[in-house]
């Protein structure tokens, strides 16, 4: 049942017509009383009575017309749905504020930024941070965009550039007002791929440089005081090449990993067989694992498993996890590499390439860093490797490449697990 309301103007007319009509049933008396007591003539009465009945009823009109202007409602931009289904489908953080700077749409995005936000209610209640402010009461003044970058601090700080576009809506009433649109768009992953790549060209460069210094001080000396000492040349002449190799093989890094990351996009379509490639790293590496006392025992299927790949990537992959094995878990004497298959989450199958060695293994707060770019957990041992910092890196752009993925397992005295996952080419 539809229920039906009157308003307050409507419910408060008869009480006042009937005081009205009490005061003018009384004056008509009276009136009549005079006339026929001949105190008053009858046009004299009659113009009294059109003067009380002015009096009864023109105030009334006046303070209903009054109360009907104060109660009625301010022109609004108009709401539709067609508007409040395109607020709620944009990605990016979106208000829409009427001029006075109330809110009128806004969608979940808007929310997560901030949960205090309410229909109707000035803006600034519910986002308080003063570049916000700042920004609002220039594009309210100018009538013209105004944008701003500022910090969203919550559990995890985000930077945030917000633009505030002024624009003409129509109204309720038939008219036109102002409002304004809020966009927040996140630059938290630019500024951390800006950061990175800062930290990248400074740690590349400390890298690079602290070979050359080395190369630079050794001639010196051999240019001057070790001009005619044998023993001190050929020792000098020995380190000067483990510097430059060591340098050569960061350019190497560098490069490679540029390389991979121009074409990460592209996926490989080769068949490879992965336990074939796997054995040809392992044979290449004996040498190292003899000179460090370290056997490799390999587990490897006997029939071919296939995938799509870049044949130099995946040696370079397998080869850097397999020499990290023999470098810094050396202590345990053994690197087991074994290569089993699963089956994915989205139902295909997997080959799984895990290299387990028995060292000194790696705490947990290393362990989710590890990937990142000149990120060593232990910097003149990994130095004194050989290492460029770079290795771990590689791998996991190469799996992306590959659009396989790579799982780390560690725990301090019980040694390092690295496990490549490849998803498995599927033949006819």
């Amino acid at each position: 049942m539809e229920a039906t309301s009157s308003s307050p103007v409507s419910r408060e007319w008869p009480d006042r017509l009937r005081r009205a009509t009490v005061i003018l049933v009384v004056s008509a008396l009276v009136l009549g009383a005079f006339v026929l007591l001949g105190d008053f003539s009858a046009p004299r009465a009659i113009f009294a009575f059109v003067c009380i009945a002015t009096a009864a009823l023109v105030p009334w009109h006046l303070r209903d017309a009054a109360r009907v202007d104060a109660n009625e409602p301010r022109p609004q931009p108009i709401e539709t749905d067609v508007v409040r289904s395109i607020v709620a489908s944009l990605p990016d953080a979106v208000i829409v504020l009427d001029r006075g700077g109330r809110i009128l749409h806004f969608n979940s995005a808007a929310i997560e930024l901030a949960p205090a936000l309410r229909g109707g209610e000035p803006v600034q209640s519910a986002l308080r941070t003063p570049e916000i402010v700042t920004t609002l009461r220039k594009a309210q003044v100018s009538n013209r965009p105004q944008r701003a970058d500022f910090v969203h601090h919550a559990s995890i700080d985000r930077w945030m550039e917000l633009i505030i576009v002024p624009f003409s809506a129509p109204t309720n009433f038939g008219g036109r007002d102002s409002c304004m649109l809020m966009t927040f768009h996140d630059q938290t992953p630019i500024r951390r791929v800006e950061e990175m790549r800062a930290d990248f060209v400074a740690n590349a460069s400390h890298e690079l440089r602290t070979p050359l210094a080395a190369l630079s001080g050794f001639i010196d000396t051999l240019q001057g005081p070790a001009r005619d000492d044998p023993n001190a040349r050929d020792r000098f002449l020995a380190i000067m090449r483990t510097q430059a190799t060591r340098m050569a093989r960061l350019i190497d890094d560098l490069l490679s990993l540029s390389r991979i990351e121009l074409s990460a996009h592209v996926r490989p379509e080769t068949p490879l067989d992965l336990p074939a490639i796997v054995r040809q790293v392992v044979d290449g590496l004996e040498p190292l694992a003899r000179e460090r006392g370290v056997v490799i025992a390999v587990e490897m299927p006997a029939a071919p498993v296939t995938v799509a790949g870049d044949r130099d990537e995946l040696l370079r992959l397998f080869e850097n996890l397999i020499e990290n094995a023999l470098k810094y878990g050396a202590s345990g004497g053994k690197v087991d590499v074994t290569l089993s298959s699963s089956q994915a989450a989205e139902g295909g199958a997997e080959a799984r390439v895990a290299v387990h060695d028995y060292g000194p293994g790696i705490a947990p707060e290393h362990v989710p860093r590890l990937t990142e770019r000149f990120y060593r957990v232990d910097v003149g041992d990994s130095r004194a490797q050989g290492g460029t910092g770079l290795g771990l890196s590689l791998v996991k752009h190469i799996l992306n490449r590959h659009r396989g993925r790579l799982t780390i397992e560690s725990a301090p005295d019980k040694g390092a697990t690295f496990t490549a996952i490849f998803p498995v080419l599927q033949t006819q």
